[in-house]
């Protein structure tokens, strides 16, 4: 048991004064305001909830700035893809740890506690299953024990390159399976993940052009009441290209066949009509938004504006991990509005509010739905996830409440955030993660060798 006090602590009700949290098992069993710090309390100056990266592709972190060379012809999403495979085709499973691991431990210093992992890297680099099916998922959920950080893992189902059911490319052979191959994934993931605490599984059928009509329907019900993930209409090519098979857009198509609830995370949904803006929002799935990836991918930019008018729901991914943190993504995410509108504070909730805090509430919440967490924020039963900023960043000094959140989204890089507690254990001090150095030197080994 650890009991912690703060001056101050976002609550779900709101800011608070003088909380105390008490923390038992991993999970938070007592918040109490407006009470003086005992002996026992350990001292904290402000506190917020840590929040969810809802959707991480981990190994591409190993490739960050690695596609930033022009080619011959105009470079999008697609010709970004070919480095991405070739990268991909080259790591073996302790590559993929080694770099999880970092990835895990940087987005922990930077305010992420959770992570979806959209896991579709599974077998050997000739396309050959492992002996274990679930070789890859255990590397991943091995560098989410050693860094700390909650996982929920969604091993992604890959079986076509394109739609009505095209052969795949050679460059994706290490996704490849059939329903009753990833079944026995699925189970064996489930088995991988049964002793990491707080850890919990879904399914990630990729993408529309990947997963034949028949087959999503086929694996919806292995998902046992657990997230459903898809990538939705990222790219207008892919919104073109479903029109040709469907005469549907990517969004249009999913709101007409599957009923779309809390369960579902739809990813990007970057290109949609206003009907489709208006559906997704009523449906009460997350739109999975993944800003910087978007910006440094060229995707182009999300609805939020009309979206979030219509209720919907957000939350953020860090997804190919070219940069990791909470501001990072909540920023992006606001400057793309603003350069659209040509205005500013786009995406605040009403006359007087703060954008980060709306921007960071929305998040907090559409990342907990959207990996299936029974309780989001700083409150009693959900998991003792718990961040602490440094007042003494020059973007925080003399500021309370949601200005901290201002100051921390919009006016800070790295270097703001203090302590993280992740599942009660705290492994974030002075700004620094516990396993911040072995993480970095195996990184950098696995790293300089596939870069060889």
């Amino acid at each position: 048991m650890a009991s912690l006090h703060f001056a101050s602590a976002l609550l779900p009700t709101g800011w608070a004064e003088d909380v105390q949290v008490v923390i038992s098992n991993g999970a938070i069993s007592s918040v109490s305001a407006g009470v003086a710090p005992t002996s026992d309390d350990e001292q904290h100056e402000v506190a917020l909830p840590g929040i969810a990266s809802l959707h991480s592709h981990a190994f591409q972190r190993g490739m960050a700035g690695l596609a930033e060379i022009s080619g011959p012809s105009t470079d999008t999403f697609w010709t970004w893809r070919e480095t991405m495979y070739r990268f991909a085709l080259s790591m073996r499973p302790e590559d993929v740890e080694a770099v999880a691991t970092l990835l895990y431990v940087e987005m922990l210093e930077r305010g992420f506690t959770r992570v979806g992992e959209f896991h579709y890297l599974h077998h050997d680099r000739d396309g050959t299953p492992y002996a274990d099916i679930a070789e890859m998922a255990g590397r991943i959920a091995a560098a989410a024990q050693t860094s700390g950080i909650g996982l929920t893992l969604l091993p992604s189902f890959y079986a076509h390159g394109g739609f009505g059911g095209a052969a795949p490319h050679d460059g994706q052979r290490r996704f490849i399976c059939d329903v009753d191959q990833f079944a026995k994934l699925l189970a064996a993931s489930r088995r991988v993940i049964g002793s990491l605490a707080g850890a919990s599984l879904g399914i990630a059928p990729h993408s529309l052009r990947a997963v034949a009509p028949d087959e999503l329907n086929a694996l919806l019900p292995l998902a046992e009441g657990g997230p459903v993930h898809i990538h939705a209409a990222e790219q207008v090519k892919e919104v073109e290209d479903c029109l040709a098979w469907s005469s549907q857009r990517p969004v249009q198509w999913l709101l007409d066949h599957h009923d779309l609830n809390d369960r579902w995370c739809l990813i990007h949904a970057t290109h949609m009509t206003a009907d489709e803006t208006a559906a997704l929002a009523r449906s009460g799935a997350t739109a999975g938004l993944c800003p910087v990836t978007e910006a440094s991918l060229g995707d182009g930019i999300f609805p939020a504006r009309d979206y979030l008018r219509a209720g919907g729901r957000i939350g953020v991914g860090t997804d190919s991990n070219v940069l990791v943190g909470v501001g990072d993504e909540l920023r992006q995410l606001e400057f793309g509005q603003r350069l659209t509108h040509r205005e500013r504070n786009v995406l605040t909730s009403g006359p007087a509010a703060s954008t980060g805090r709306t921007l960071f509430d929305a998040a907090l919440a559409g990342g907990a739905q959207a990996l299936s967490q029974s309780f989001a924020g700083l409150q009693v039963g959900a998991r003792a996830d718990l961040v602490t900023l440094d007042l003494s960043h020059p973007s925080l000094a003399g500021r309370t409440q949601d200005a901290l959140l201002d100051g921390w989204i919009f006016a800070t890089s790295h270097g703001a955030i203090d302590c993280v507690w992740a599942g009660g254990a705290r492994v974030v001090q002075g700004g620094h993660h516990r396993s911040r150095e072995t993480a970095r030197r195996g990184f950098n080994t696995a790293v300089r060798r596939l870069l060889a």
